[in-house]
């Protein structure tokens, strides 16, 4: 049941997609041109990478706050190794950004399994204790475009079989989510755990283990975010990305990803960043003030977490109503 409510939501989302393109296409036709695709698509890339990190979070019942202020940490880091050594390899600085930013995860997971605290709690506090790291790195100053590594700012902005560099990365990782949540087991296990914690405990699942490893997964495409994310606006500074984790979240929810846990899937969540690269591309062109919106971001989280809830009370009790045809 839970999986066709899933799938009727994908695909309804996907109509509504459809519909506002169309809408906006009507009044500015460049707007379905492929050129505006592609832009859409580029716009939204690393706000696919970072969902797909968010996206695990949420299937445990839990939530990563700090995911902005690690990206703008690790792009930080990334841009002051790049600034001090302007021979490194763009591998280098990649693999770099994927350690320092699971290093930064895998401290939320720490926290949370370690003393058993609220995931809310202890990522609202490693929000600021990161933000206040990137603040003593730099010293305060910025990085600015003639100070961030070539190969940094190049990558972004490479186009390889027609695609962005940065839309094949979000490909990339969609493809590396749905894989690891379809067919390894650890990734069943992530729904276990969120769906009934006391059942997969029950079964052997771990669920230090699996707290650790997402928490540290999250990290890491966070800190891989930062590093694309200084290269595509050559900039590094302590506010980078800064109220950012809400677009996230907000992304994972509109494509149906439960903040109850248990709920999700990567085509759901990838729709939901669709959803949110269009209509932020469609604003400008149908000339609503840009301050509108978060406001319309913040109307659409609570449509759909009202939607989500009621779906799932509408199936517990179609669940509970059969066990009771059954007695």
């Amino acid at each position: 049941m839970k999986k066709f409510n899933v799938i009727r939501r994908e695909w309804l989302l996907l109509a509504i997609i459809v519909v506002i393109a169309l809408a906006v296409g009507a009044r500015a036709p460049v707007f379905l041109s492929w050129r505006n695709g592609l832009d859409i698509a580029n716009d939204s890339a690393i706000l696919s990478i970072l969902v797909m990190g968010q996206m695990l979070v949420l299937l445990t019942r839990g939530i990563d706050l700090s995911v902005a202020s690690n990206l703008a940490l690790t792009g930080m880091v990334c841009a002051l190794l790049g600034r001090a050594w302007p021979e490194a390899p763009i591998v280098l600085l990649i693999l770099v950004s994927l350690v320092v930013g699971a290093l930064l995860g895998s401290v939320n997971g720490w926290l949370i399994t370690r003393f058993a605290l609220p995931p809310i709690v202890v990522t609202l506090g490693t929000l600021s204790a990161y933000r206040g790291a990137i603040f003593v790195a730099s010293k305060g100053a910025w990085i600015s475009d003639q100070d961030i590594h070539p190969a940094i700012k190049g990558l972004p902005r490479e186009v390889w079989l027609g695609l962005p560099a940065l839309v094949w990365f979000a490909l990339a990782v969609l493809a590396a989510s749905a894989v690891f949540l379809k067919l390894r087991r650890e990734g069943r296990e992530i729904y276990a755990l969120g769906g009934n914690p006391h059942a997969a405990a029950y079964v052997g699942i771990s669920a230090n283990k699996r707290l650790m490893m997402v928490y540290t997964l999250s990290g890491m495409l966070a800190g891989l975010s930062g590093l694309l994310w200084v290269g595509r606006y050559s900039i590094a500074y302590t506010e980078l990305a800064a109220g950012y984790e809400l677009t996230v979240v907000a992304a994972c929810v509109i494509g149906g990803v439960s903040i109850g846990g248990g709920v999700g899937s990567v085509l759901g969540a990838a729709l939901g960043v669709l959803f949110i690269g269009v209509v932020n591309g469609a604003l400008p062109v149908i000339q609503v003030s840009p301050f509108w919106q978060q406001a319309i971001a913040g109307a659409v989280i609570l449509v759909s977490v009202a939607v989500n809830a009621r779906a799932e009370r509408r199936a517990g009790r179609q669940i509970l109503e059969r066990k009771g045809s059954l007695a």
